[in-house]
């Protein structure tokens, strides 16, 4: 690819740190300058090799504004592969060990990601479908509207501990586990950059509501995010505005300035309206025996499964007893279930006040009394 120098500082070239600025060159060129492991999240949306071979018209003849553009041609889907390969690669380096990476494609490409993501070592996590309340529609009726695009999240390997702010996702989700299909408008109004001429000044903006969703879903506060196809910087803007740094990499001179400007204008939100749920996973663990030791439940008492079916006793070492079997609360658990695994925490239930409650409820009391966490605010009547 030939990259074009126009109107770009020659200052970039004594640019000693990339977090926070947008790179001008080619991807490739400039993921190798970037420190190996120093990344916690990639979000690509790489060109999709749409293999337009003529025009396309509306009914009435006027011209629809598709992606033409030469970034976005390649002479063969051998040629398309190669270089999804190198790019992948390159950011599969400069991730860290439990880093991730969310890429977006059509179907004209995203399966091809799919594969090279896997033969390269990523961990695919899951696919996530953008429905599009607004989509275009196909113009020629030979074929369904295409009104969805397709993102695939990935872990840098299986054993990452990647971010994934569960309690988040459920809590925005008016806390209903948040699925796997997305609903989002394509990118349109006051939120579309449009250039000198009144035309869009990037053809696939993404909504930055999309990129909200993603960074605060996969990243923590002040996490380093690099999009490679930086565009004109949703990813750089979002990520500002929700307290992450960004690297961005963009080759079109036209897209950087309009990122450049655009980010430049973007607040960040302040420390409070940041703080998000935080995940069970981060939290200090507290094993079931220390519920025993401070009290909590004594030696003795009795737990239940959600339905008063079984009984088992506690022991003082912290292992249940039910029948001739004896163990841990997640051993047991599965034992009586019949199961592999058991999350002991949520099936075994405590009496209190003639209701049963999951014995999660008194980790979080010990946790107060430990000093793990802070104690619950408390407002008292007028």
């Amino acid at each position: 690819m030939v990259v074009r120098r126009v109107g770009v500082s020659k200052r970039e070239k004594k640019q000693t740190s990339p977090l926070d600025k947008v790179l001008y060159g080619d991807c490739l060129s400039q993921l190798k300058k970037i420190p190996s492991g120093s990344v916690d999240l990639v979000f690509a949306d790489p060109p999709y090799n749409l293999q337009l071979d003529r025009e396309l018209l509306r009914p009435n003849n006027t011209r629809v504004d598709g992606v033409d553009d030469h970034w976005d041609k390649f002479d063969s889907f051998a040629n398309y592969d190669e270089f999804c390969r190198a790019w992948l690669g390159e950011c599969r380096r400069v991730l860290k060990p439990d880093g991730a990476l969310w890429v977006i494609g059509s179907y004209h490409n995203v399966f091809r990601l799919g594969v090279a993501l896997q033969d390269l070592g990523y961990w695919i996590l899951n696919d996530v479908v953008w429905r599009k309340t607004n989509p275009m529609p196909n113009f020629r009726g030979r074929r369904f509207t295409n009104a969805h695009e397709t993102l695939i999240w990935a872990s840098r390997e299986q054993s990452s501990r990647y971010t994934f702010n569960y309690e988040s996702m459920k809590a925005m989700n008016d806390d209903i586990q948040m699925r796997s299909d997305w609903l989002f408008p394509i990118c349109s109004g006051p939120e579309r950059l449009k250039d000198e001429g009144g035309r869009k000044a990037h053809p696939t903006q993404k909504p930055e509501a999309l990129l909200q969703r993603i960074l605060l879903a996969s990243t923590n506060r002040g996490d380093i995010v690099l999009d490679p196809f930086f565009g004109t910087g949703t990813t750089g803007a979002v990520a500002k505005q929700l307290g992450r740094r960004f690297i961005g990499i963009e080759q079109d001179a036209d897209y950087v300035k309009a990122a450049r400007e655009r980010i430049v204008k973007v607040e960040v939100l302040d420390d409070a309206a940041l703080e998000t749920q935080p995940s069970k996973r981060s939290e200090p663990r507290v094993p079931f025996g220390t519920i025993i030791e401070l009290g909590i439940l004594k030696p003795g008492s009795t737990l239940f499964d959600p339905r008063r079916r079984i009984r088992a006793e506690v022991k003082a070492d912290g292992t249940l007893r039910y029948r001739a079997s004896q163990g841990s609360i997640h051993r047991l658990g599965a034992e009586v279930q019949g199961k592999q695994a058991c999350n002991g925490w949520t099936f075994w239930h405590y009496e209190r006040n003639g209701k049963l409650q999951p014995i999660d409820v008194l980790r979080d009391q010990a946790k107060r009394e430990l000093g793990l966490v802070p104690a619950p605010i408390v407002v008292a009547a007028e």
